[in-house]
């Protein structure tokens, strides 16, 4: 993630002795992402990835870093929480909350096949199964609400079709989240973030590929669990540049995620408001951060324009069945 708040090698060195993590053999920032500060971390005992939280509060965090210890401890690939020597998992450093956690083998993979969707899938449905006996609740901080109360905020930067897009949009998932039918689907703790560029995969050898994990999980919440479905496939399964579903790879995803968890009936009649659902959560936040950026060191922004071609694109194609061709 960029880094907005910045550490020196003096400040590291007295917050490393809360831990028991060795000495510091190498120390860079992350420059990627919108909303925390991250850095590789790399000590005589291994390596690690130390965030500073520039949003959430100390209030928050135990949800997202309890959630990270319950997967890694249910076999789900996720970075896992190293507890400082009074057992928490996070402190302060530079007058905000921070946390270091496990780095997980792997790089992404920006160009997805149907194979790499498959191991996504898969370990998707594991995650959200896994999450049933989480005891710790927070919803998904960027649901239904975040979306009426920030849409107003962007709209004058907006042309008379986007305005009219987003609105409508807006209003049908109203409807959509007030129905009986989205009331019954099943939820649960959820990644709702699941981009290419938060999943790893190892290549242990030339002919072999295999999930390294999730990683940054800080915008989790409970959600319906095929919101985070749709969030993924919106990502893994599309043109970038059109924002057009790819057929193969979203079957095979589908089918993948539901070897392990079959979707309900009202699931499968309503993917397609789902998917509607995950573009506009991505468009409002990416308007959001493009005309309302806060100051990084380094900040690459994303183009709202993606999700607007997506969320129009899910709007006007056929409808799309999660049972493939």
């Amino acid at each position: 993630m960029a880094v907005f708040t910045a550490v020196t090698e003096l400040q590291l060195a007295d917050w490393l002795h809360h831990y028991e993590l060795g000495e510091v053999v190498d120390f860079r920032g992350i420059a990627s992402g919108i909303e925390n500060s991250n850095f590789f971390l790399t000590t005589t005992r291994g390596e690690y990835v130390l965030t500073i939280f520039e949003n959430l509060t100390a209030e928050q965090l135990p949800f997202y870093l309890d959630f990270m210890r319950h997967l890694a401890s249910h076999a789900v690939p996720v970075p896992d929480p190293m507890p400082r020597r009074d057992g928490k998992l996070f402190g302060e450093l530079n007058g905000k909350p921070a946390a270091i956690v496990t780095k997980l083998e792997g790089a992404p993979e920006m160009a997805p096949t149907p194979a790499h969707c498959i191991e996504v899938g898969q370990m998707l449905a594991r995650l959200h199964l896994a999450g049933r006996d989480f005891s710790r609740y927070q919803p998904n901080l960027r649901s239904l609400a975040w979306w009426q109360h920030n849409v107003p905020a962007v709209l004058s930067h907006l042309a008379d079709d986007q305005r009219a897009l987003i609105t409508d949009e807006l209003a049908h998932q109203a409807a959509f989240f007030a129905s009986e039918a989205y009331r019954s689907m099943p939820e649960g703790p959820c990644h709702c973030d699941l981009f290419r560029d938060n999943v790893l995969f190892a290549h242990p050898s030339a002919d072999v590929t295999r999930l390294g994990g999730f990683f940054d999980f800080y915008f989790a919440g409970n959600d319906k669990w095929l919101f985070d479905v749709a969030v993924c496939v919106n990502d893994w399964c599309a043109d970038l540049a059109t924002g057009a579903l790819d057929r193969p790879r979203v079957d095979a995803l589908l089918r993948a995620y539901q070897t392990v968890r079959p979707f309900t009936l009202a699931e499968e009649e309503h993917w397609d408001d789902m998917l509607r659902a995950g573009a506009l959560r991505f468009w409002v936040s990416r308007l959001y951060d493009f005309y309302r950026p806060r100051e990084a060191e380094m900040l690459k922004p994303h183009d709202p324009g993606h999700f607007e071609r997506i969320l129009r694109e899910r709007i006007n194609s056929a409808p799309t069945s999660v049972h493939g061709n």
